[in-house]
């Protein structure tokens, strides 16, 4: 096969990258840019390690081709915050110890995201967050303690919502 050029925009940067139609996102994020938080298991959409935003949906980037996300905004785990600025959603699941071999958080962050901006303005239930969190799989937690921080990360993210508002 050829590669042809496609420009991808992920974490509000451009990336101009060379790829084969048959690339899935997933393969040009961990091998061709080096965005290895976007975990690699399945390959089928039934793990959810492999979730990203899209246009800030959460999707599975392994099933996703490449060339479907041209022209459309990417956010990987990445582009959440950063060791000096946690996402209210990263320093919840390290308060909560919702955090064991981090293999599955990267997915789990970055669908409670989606969940919580799809809430905005109100809290989800505890019913809500599982099922948002339901096509991820983690076999380390029991998710009591995931469930537990997303729920704590809405409550800070509604908290500062009001508080910025007249």
């Amino acid at each position: 096969m050829t590669r042809t050029p496609l420009e991808l925009t992920i974490n509000g940067e451009s990336h101009q990258v060379m790829v084969e139609p048959h690339w899935t996102l997933l393969q040009v994020l961990r091998g061709e840019l080096g965005l290895s938080g976007t975990k690699e298991n399945c390959l089928e959409a039934e793990c959810g390690v492999c979730t990203v935003l899209l246009d800030g949906k959460a999707v599975n980037s392994c099933i996703l081709l490449a060339r479907q996300c041209q022209g459309r905004s990417i956010t990987t785990i990445e582009g959440l915050g950063d060791p000096e600025s946690l996402h209210p959603l990263q320093a919840a699941f390290i308060e909560c110890g919702a955090v064991q071999c981090g293999y599955c958080i990267p997915g789990m962050i970055l669908t409670a995201k989606s969940l919580l901006d799809e809430c905005r303005g109100r809290l989800p239930s505890e019913a809500e967050i599982r099922e948002a969190l339901s096509g991820t799989l983690c076999r380390c937690t029991g998710y009591q303690k995931i469930v537990d921080a997303v729920a704590l990360a809405a409550r800070r993210i509604e908290a500062r919502r009001m508080e910025a508002s007249p």
